[in-house]
């Protein structure tokens, strides 16, 4: 049987990925290692914005419902909406800025803001 060195000869890169990277070369978004779209955080925050508007949206039927009379606990439905869509919103943009910071991070460091 052949020699396990033999089968495995890689190179071995030292410094950072950008190193690597030819001059103009734009890496792609899903693969790179500090991509955000790699991140729970990023997609926990992004779902969570989203939810956020079941929320708002139970604000505004109670605003609605307030109008033409139709419910008696409006206010309750207005705040538990208006505390639920506010809660959600803003986490959803804390896990989202948490899951861009290594992106972030990158960018500074090798002066890519674009």
């Amino acid at each position: 049987m052949n020699d396990s060195k033999e089968l495995q000869d890689f190179p071995v890169y030292e410094g950072t990925i950008e190193s690597t990277y030819v001059d103009g070369y734009i890496p792609v978004s899903y693969e790179a290692p500090h991509s955000s779209l790699l991140k729970s955080s990023t997609w926990i925050g992004m779902g969570m914005v989203l939810a956020s508007l079941a929320g708002f949206g139970i604000l505004i039927f109670a605003m609605g419902a307030k109008s033409v009379g139709s419910q008696e606990n409006w206010d309750m439905y207005a705040i538990i909406g208006g505390v639920v869509g506010t809660i959600f919103l803003l986490g959803g943009f804390g896990a989202i800025a948490a899951g861009r910071k290594d992106l972030k991070a990158w960018r500074a460091r090798t002066g890519r803001n674009d």
